[in-house]
């Protein structure tokens, strides 16, 4: 009897000591009836400690599986559960971390010194801002503020704290937007990130690190497959399967997108040369991109380059780096303008207006060249990078807006692209309902409400499934669009219909200058042109062999955005082959030229000169508004002005007639000023080779 008492004495002193001690350490004695299931899972957590103890860059990945493994054992370890929420900070699921610092400060709130400031994170990550200020400010009263050395951490709390205010008043109105998967087409299980899209959202390029990737090989030092690029295309407004876009763009190595030119035949990527982060630069010549070359010195330096975005005419490259000479602290955003010699100039900071004394990331600039989108650190940002937005007015930045909530989260939110309407942007977001780690998320900008209306019989139907009381909140209208004209279409052979690589050759024709050239795909004859608006633009298609084609686009300021389909087939250098051209441009009920037509002359005089034995036939059209007498003269005076242009530019006047046709031949009807508009033109005509 009295042994069966001591045994009861000793349980409930072992019950005592359980109570009063939460944090179980991983030893036999607290497991009596689990030792083999004990051993295991101290090997893990045995394990899990070395690999976080290491200094390969990928340890706390490996780490974490061990830890979890221990965890699912004894969940009642302080050390275990403060490793793990370190672990979670280090990776893409930083939101877990709250739960196992709370669960370590339970347990032991000694645990670290620093666990006040893992609070703070925790909570902070998680939108929950009261909690992570109340817990910073904790965390700062034990930091002495005479001590220099604590004066950086100090200031890194004081801007935690101003992040969680900025959060607070985000999370309260939040920006109108619909954030959707793109789906499991193009996410995999895999991490797949940093997506770039063509200014019309055709084409879609992004880095994965799933296991179909060239080589197929592991990177050893982060136990994931090395980065390749992959590419999707858009099909009645879904995205396809993706493919590895292959060699030469992707090796063996790490490949990651950087951006894509509007039109879509230039790529830019990142690659690690012996540990510095350089742009590379590939054209798309038919369905193949060409070897990857490294831009030169003024964007790429000796130190690491990681983001870029190229202007809609090519003529101007955003690019953020870490190079301090000129730099306001860690990476900054630079540019970096052509010259009229086709070579960069020198690259210089793009101030402080956009760069802070934290770092900038992922810039891109909109197809309409005064839009410029980037992720910071600094600013208003409610936690790690968030994403901004500027514009350019009177030849100065704007003050950088937050995209606010839901866009921009505690966590880094970067790598941000817009398509050239507006309408949508594209990045890469970790999120419970995602596929892997990280998943391509299309956001879908949203305007302000429309006024409350009160409700009528087709109101109350369209709620039945939410159904409301006494008002009905109208769907949402569609953001303000960007101010740019898309000009797309197909180049072919008017007679074998064949797909033509033509260069396309775009002209602002009030300055008379030449804004950019591009080529059609050589093997689709598929272009893409950006027109910002607020230009009278001149476009040239020329190939070798064939006579020139021009278009105008008049784009007012006031213009938003549009797609405009225009498919151009080239005409052979034949007899009795007619162009309309289309950038020549008289003074109002005379026969003077404007400024604007000289570039357009200057390719018909180019084109005499290269053809030296053509002679061709100018003819003069109108509209028929007015008498047939006046618009025969008017249309004749014009013409006559043409071929004196080219006479006084040396072309022989044996080899040029001029003719006027009044009203007589319209290509449109006359009944709108659209089919008027198309009659009153300037033509000419090959008489002979």
């Amino acid at each position: 009897m009295k042994h069966i008492s001591t045994i009861i004495l000793i349980l409930l002193c072992c019950h005592v000591i359980a109570q009063n001690s939460k944090d179980i350490p991983f030893e036999k004695e607290y497991f009596p009836n689990q030792k083999d299931q004990m051993k295991e899972a101290r090997r893990a957590f045995e394990a899990g400690n070395e690999e976080f103890e290491g200094k390969r860059p990928g340890r706390y990945k490996t780490a974490l599986n061990n830890f979890l493994t221990a965890n699912a054992f004894n969940p009642n370890n302080s050390l275990l559960n403060f490793r793990i929420g370190i672990c979670y900070m280090n990776s893409s699921f930083k939101m877990k971390a709250k739960s196992y610092f709370e669960k370590a400060y339970e347990l032991n709130p000694s645990i670290d010194p620093e666990i006040h400031y893992f609070l703070a994170r925790g909570f902070h990550l998680n939108t929950e801002w009261d909690k992570a200020i109340a817990e910073y400010q904790t965390f700062k009263k034990g930091l002495d503020p005479k001590k220099k050395e604590l004066i950086p951490l100090i200031n890194d709390v004081n801007k935690k704290i101003a992040e969680c205010n900025y959060g607070k008043e985000y999370v309260k109105n939040p920006v109108r937007v619909f954030i959707d998967n793109i789906g499991d087409k193009v996410n995999s299980t895999y991490p797949d990130y940093a997506p770039v899209i063509s200014a019309d959202e055709s084409v879609m390029y992004f880095t994965s690190r799933r296991n179909t990737t060239t080589g197929g090989a592991l990177d050893e030092n982060y136990d994931e497959y090395f980065e390749d690029i992959f590419v999707t295309y858009k099909f009645n407004e879904e995205w396809g399967v993706p493919a590895n876009i292959g060699p030469p763009i992707n090796t063996t190595g790490h490949d990651a997108t950087v951006n894509l030119s509007p039109d879509g035949q230039i790529m830019f990527t990142y690659r690690d040369d012996k540990g510095y982060g350089n742009i590379y630069q590939s054209l798309l010549l038919g369905d193949k991109f060409t070897e990857p070359e490294k831009m030169p010195k003024p964007i790429n330096s000796s130190e690491h380059e990681s983001s870029a975005s190229i202007s809609y005419e090519g003529k101007t490259i955003y690019f953020v780096s870490d190079r301090q000479e000129g730099g306001y602290g860690g990476r900054d955003i630079y540019a970096v303008n052509k010259s009229d010699k086709d070579r960069w100039d020198q690259a210089y900071n793009m101030g402080a207006t956009i760069n802070t004394k934290y770092n900038e990331e992922g810039v891109f600039i909109v197809p309409d060249g005064k839009t410029l989108y980037f992720s910071s650190e600094g600013h208003s940002s409610m936690g790690g990078f968030d994403i901004f937005k500027c514009e350019l007015k009177n030849g100065l930045w704007s003050e950088p807006v937050n995209l606010g909530y839901p866009i921009n989260t505690p966590d880094d939110d970067v790598f941000f692209v817009v398509s050239a309407s507006g309408k949508h942007g594209y990045y890469a977001s970790v999120k419970n309902e995602g596929f892997g780690e990280k998943d391509i998320y299309m956001i879908t900008f949203l305007g302000p409400e429309k006024p409350v209306q009160l409700s009528n019989e087709d109101n109350l139907l369209a709620s039945v499934e939410a159904p409301i009381s006494e008002i009905y909140i109208a769907p949402a209208v569609e953001i303000n669009a960007n101010a740019v004209t898309l000009l797309k279409g197909i180049i072919t052979d008017a007679i074998t219909q064949k797909p033509i690589e033509a260069e396309i050759v775009l002209i602002d024709n009030t300055l008379n200058v030449e804004l950019a050239t591009f080529k059609s795909n050589s093997k689709t004859g598929k272009y893409l042109v950006t027109l910002p608006s607020g230009k009278n633009y001149g476009i040239a298609v020329k190939a070798e062999g064939f006579l020139f084609h021009s278009e105008n686009f008049d784009i007012p300021k006031s213009a938003t955005y549009q797609e405009v389909l225009k498919d151009v087939q080239l005409k052979n250098v034949q007899v009795g082959q007619k162009i309309v051209l289309r950038n020549i441009f008289f003074d109002f009920d005379k026969a003077t030229l404007r400024p604007e037509s000289t570039n357009e002359l200057e390719r018909l005089t180019q084109l005499l000169k290269d053809v030296s034995t053509m002679r061709i036939e100018i003819s003069g059209h109108t509209d028929n508004k007015g008498s047939a007498q006046y618009n025969q003269t008017l249309s004749e005076s014009r013409s006559k002005s043409v071929v004196d242009y080219l006479i006084s530019k040396g072309i022989a006047k044996e080899r040029l007639e001029y003719k006027g046709y009044g009203l007589t031949q319209p290509m449109a009807s006359n009944d709108n000023e659209e089919g008027r508009q198309l009659n009153r033109r300037t033509e000419f005509k090959i008489l002979s080779k």
